[in-house]
């Protein structure tokens, strides 16, 4: 019988379980930020890799949509998640701010459910980061899911009024020298109507997801070599030696790219 001296045994330490998917979108974010590698070259590796580890094709899909979602809108989550912490963006360690902004395109941009994308986004932070960072995480997190993002947006832009070029910057999720060359280029700086209509056209064109093109390296290799090995790929536009990966595909798996007859090259 136990005595109500008696001390209750320590409760055993939960492992953090391991999401495949939100795994493969943290490497290829850090491999992004660490190594300036491009994330469509970079994540098909990751993927085959992870496959070969068991990973279903919907968790390919879901890391795929966290990848280029998150990449595609840095811009706007980092507005966001400096309005919901008490220090400047560049003092949150690189990592960290990583595992925020897969939150935040989660709770912000898909359909995840808030408490399923929260729940998932500090299971990650607790095996890539650890315990004490997962609790920041957390915090943060929680209070991003307190508003969609047209009201975190409506929060943290400047009005076109008063600040068309950051307004733009924020919304858009681009730098804002990126907005003022781009408005440059368009031979018009005006704000008004017209001015915003084009620049608003131009940048949503612009967070486009790119596609990869192919080049057969005339004499070393033929397109039909290359869609044999990529039945997913689509013909050049323009180039008789370019093959187009519209959907996605790993160039570096083809054999001629890794020997060098092909490459990866604008058309």
């Amino acid at each position: 019988m136990t005595t109500p001296s008696a001390k209750r045994a320590p409760r055993p330490h939960r492992r953090p379980k391991k999401d495949p998917a939100r795994i493969v979108a943290f490497r290829a974010l850090r491999a992004v930020d660490e190594r300036d590698a491009y994330a469509n070259l970079i994540l098909p590796s990751l993927l085959r890799e992870a496959e070969q580890k068991g990973m279903d094709r919907r968790d390919a899909a879901l890391a795929t949509e966290l990848v280029y979602g998150t990449l595609r809108l840095q811009g706007t989550y980092d507005a966001v998640i400096a309005a919901c912490i008490d220090r400047p963006l560049s003092k949150v360690d690189p990592p960290v701010l990583d595992v925020l902004s897969l939150g935040a395109h989660q709770l912000l941009t898909t359909r995840i459910p808030s408490h399923a994308a929260v729940s998932a986004t500090v299971e990650l932070a607790r095996v890539v980061l650890g315990d004490g960072k997962a609790k920041f995480v957390n915090a943060v997190l929680r209070r991003i899911s307190a508003h969609d993002l047209d009201a975190w947006i409506e929060k943290v832009a400047p009005p076109y009024d008063k600040d068309a070029e950051d307004h733009l910057a924020v919304v858009h999720s681009h730098p804002r020298w990126v907005v003022s060359a781009l408005w440059d280029s368009l031979g018009r700086w005006q704000p008004d109507a017209s001015g915003r209509a084009a620049m608003e056209e131009l940048l949503r064109a612009d967070n486009e997801r790119p596609e990869v093109t192919l080049v057969a390296r005339p004499g070393r290799a033929t397109v039909d070599e290359l869609a044999d090995a990529l039945p997913e790929a689509e013909p050049g536009r323009w180039s008789p030696f370019a093959l187009r990966l519209a959907e996605g595909g790993d160039p570096g798996a083809v054999a001629a790219v890794q020997e060098n007859r092909a490459g990866v090259q604008d058309e």
